[in-house]
C-alpha cells in the first residue's frame, strides 16, 4: 500500500459526497438519515485535515445514483506497483470500482478478483509486515484467497480475522498508527485474535468509531472528533491527534479511512 509502509502517504484520492448521499447503506452507525449538506460540508474539513498534513488530495466527481460513492476505500487494495480491485459485498455498490479501475490504471497494474469473490476494502488492513484480511458479510473466503495469493506474490502474508456481527468491517473496529501497532475497539476483537501484536492501544467500547484513524508522518494521526478518551490514549502513545468532525458521515457507517485511497 503506498505510503503505508514508511506513513508518508503523499497523495490520495477522494470523491466527492453524492447528493442522495442521505440514501447510503446504513446498518451499524446510522440512527437517522445523514444530513447531506452537513455531510459535504464534513468532507470538505476531512479534505482540509488531509491537506493540512501534506497530503496531496485528488477529487474525484460523485457518481450519480449511488449513494456510498464517496467510500473509496472499498473500492481497491493498492501496495507496492499493483491496485486490486475489489468487488463490494453489497450488491448496491457494484458498479462504483468500474471508475475507479480506470483511474488507478494509469499508475497500477490492475488485477480483478473473480466473479465468485467478494471483497470491501474496509476489510483489509495493513500491518507493516502483513495483511489482515476480515471475514465479514461484505468479504468471502473467495475473496481472502484470492487476496492472499497475490499478496503472498508480493512477499506479503495475510491473517484472517472473524468480523463479529456487532461492526461492519475491519478497519471499523482497529487500525494501525503505525508498524505492528493496533487501535483497537473493546468488545468487538478478542485478545486472541491479535495475540501476535504486543503494542496495542484499547479503546473503550463506548468510542469504538474512534478506532478507525488514519496516521501520517511526524506522528501525527487523524481522529473522528467528539471522543476525549481516545484522543488522549492516542497521545499518551506519542502522536498528534488531528481531529476531523465526521458525526452526519458516520450516520452511512462511513469512516476516516472510508474516504480515501492513497496512491503515493
Amino acid at each position: 500500500m503506498p505510503g503505508v509502509f514508511d506513513r508518508t502517504r503523499k497523495k490520495a484520492l477522494v470523491r466527492d459526497i453524492s447528493s442522495n448521499f442521505n440514501k447510503a447503506l446504513s446498518t451499524f452507525f446510522g440512527e437517522r438519515e445523514p444530513i447531506v449538506d452537513i455531510a459535504k460540508m464534513q468532507h470538505k474539513g476531512y479534505i482540509d485535515a488531509l491537506q493540512s498534513c501534506g497530503v496531496e488530495v485528488e477529487i474525484l466527481g460523485e457518481l450519480s445514483g449511488h449513494p456510498d460513492c464517496c467510500f473509496v476505500e472499498d473500492t481497491a487494495i493498492i501496495f507496492d506497483d499493483v491496485a486490486v480491485i475489489c468487488r463490494p459485498g453489497h450488491p448496491s455498490r457494484a458498479n462504483e470500482v468500474h471508475t475507479i479501475s480506470e483511474r488507478l490504471k494509469e499508475d497500477f497494474e490492475i488485477k480483478f478478483l473473480s466473479p465468485d469473490a467478494k471483497m470491501d476494502g474496509g476489510d483489509v488492513v495493513f500491518t507493516g509486515n502483513e495483511f489482515l484480511i476480515g471475514r465479514s458479510t461484505r468479504t468471502n473466503d473467495n475473496g481472502i484467497n484470492e487476496l492472499s495469493e497475490i499478496a503472498s506474490k508480493y512477499g506479503y502474508s495475510t491473517q484472517v480475522i472473524d468480523v463479529p456481527n456487532s461492526t461492519l468491517h475491519l478497519t471499523t473496529v482497529c487500525s494501525v498508527p503505525r508498524n505492528g501497532m493496533l487501535i483497537v475497539a473493546e468488545g468487538h476483537l478478542k485478545p486472541e485474535q491479535i495475540s501476535g501484536f504486543q503494542d496495542v492501544i484499547w479503546i473503550p467500547n463506548n468510542e469504538t468509531y474512534a478506532s478507525n484513524t488514519i496516521a501520517l508522518e511526524n506522528g501525527k494521526i487523524l481522529v473522528s472528533a467528539g471522543f476525549p478518551i481516545t484522543k488522549q490514549k492516542i497521545e499518551d502513545a506519542g502522536f498528534e491527534p488531528i481531529l476531523v468532525e465526521m458525526s452526519e458521515i458516520m450516520q452511512a457507517d462511513g469512516s476516516l479511512t472510508c474516504c480515501s485511497l492513497f496512491i503515493e
